[in-house]
């Protein structure tokens, strides 16, 4: 039988974690989780890690396996699941990931390119005009050194600004040109299947997800980590809100305000992200029947 990656996502926030396992314990096979923050050892709460009862359900991977001190992206993301799936694939002919990161989907469905390793002098330098001069300083150079990228780089984050321009800096070529459009050929067939909702049911879910957070010790978390909120791990929403408030910038209401609205963006993004993928199949999270008849129909 042909091997097959079942690849659920969506928004955050709309129910991903319930689908996947009930489609996982359908096919009787393990969850390789997408997920760029639930990785992580120390974010339990904002990352909306599933619940003991969710992971003893079924096998997931790739949950609260690193720590945030690590420097981890899309492509480490790559070589590491790509071996796992390998392993996996020897019994089980069905997989399941779960998630909603775009760029970790990305990297095991199409592949990461290959870039050169940053100079660290480069990337030093580039921290300190950030302090001395601004993010809007950065946004400049790389608009002005690779406008393509531009246009799509999330501009609120300085990591990704950065990394950008050192590579663009280090080579003398713009940093999109190591972004090919062409896909890693893959030894397994990839169905890809995204839930969502009616958005103002969405918002509420949010909404009410952030509250549930909060009551389950958001704030205190955050705190944990707060010593080291200047890693890449931490730039992330429903922590580096609460950041904000711990520096005095804002109150502890407004934080919990911008958790919920920042989140409702990227809910957005996300799905304005899936939307251009012709292969995404979608559904509501109300339809799991509907999802396993379909997945049968299309492993069949």
């Amino acid at each position: 039988m042909p091997k097959t990656l079942i690849v659920v996502t969506g928004p955050t926030g709309v129910g991903k974690t319930s689908v996947g396992i009930q489609i996982a314990q359908h096919f009787n096979t393990e969850i390789v989780s997408s997920d760029s923050r639930q990785i992580f050892k120390e974010l339990n709460i904002g990352t909306a890690v599933p619940e003991p009862e969710e992971l003893a359900a079924v096998k997931h991977h790739f949950i609260q396996t690193h720590s945030i001190t690590e420097s981890y992206n899309a492509s480490r993301y790559e070589t590491e699941a790509m071996a796992l799936l390998k392993n996996l694939f020897e019994t089980k002919d069905i997989i399941i990931m779960v998630g909603g990161s775009m760029l970790y989907i990305d990297a095991i469905c199409k592949g990461i390119d290959s870039m050169p390793d940053a100079d660290p002098e480069i990337r030093a330098n580039l921290k300190r005009q950030l302090e001395e001069e601004g993010l809007e300083s950065l946004r400049f150079q790389l608009k002005t050194l690779d406008p393509e990228y531009y246009k799509i780089v999330d501009l609120k984050n300085p990591n990704r600004i950065i990394h950008a321009l050192e590579i663009t800096i280090q080579t003398g070529k713009p940093f999109s040109s190591f972004r090919s459009n062409q896909n890693k050929e893959r030894p397994f067939s990839i169905v890809k299947i995204a839930i969502n909702c009616d958005r103002q049911l969405l918002h509420k879910r949010i909404n009410l997800r952030v509250d549930k957070m909060v009551e389950a010790g958001l704030e205190k978390e955050a705190r944990s980590v707060y010593p080291q909120k200047e890693l890449n791990a931490l730039n992330t929403v429903g922590y580096r809100e609460w950041f904000a408030h711990f520096n005095g910038e804002i109150t502890r209401e407004k934080a919990i305000e911008l958790i919920k609205r920042n989140s409702r963006r990227y809910a957005k993004k996300q799905i304005t992200w899936f939307r251009k993928d012709e292969t995404v199949n979608w559904f509501e999270p109300t339809q799991s029947d509907q999802i396993v008849a379909f997945l049968e129909s299309k492993i069949e």
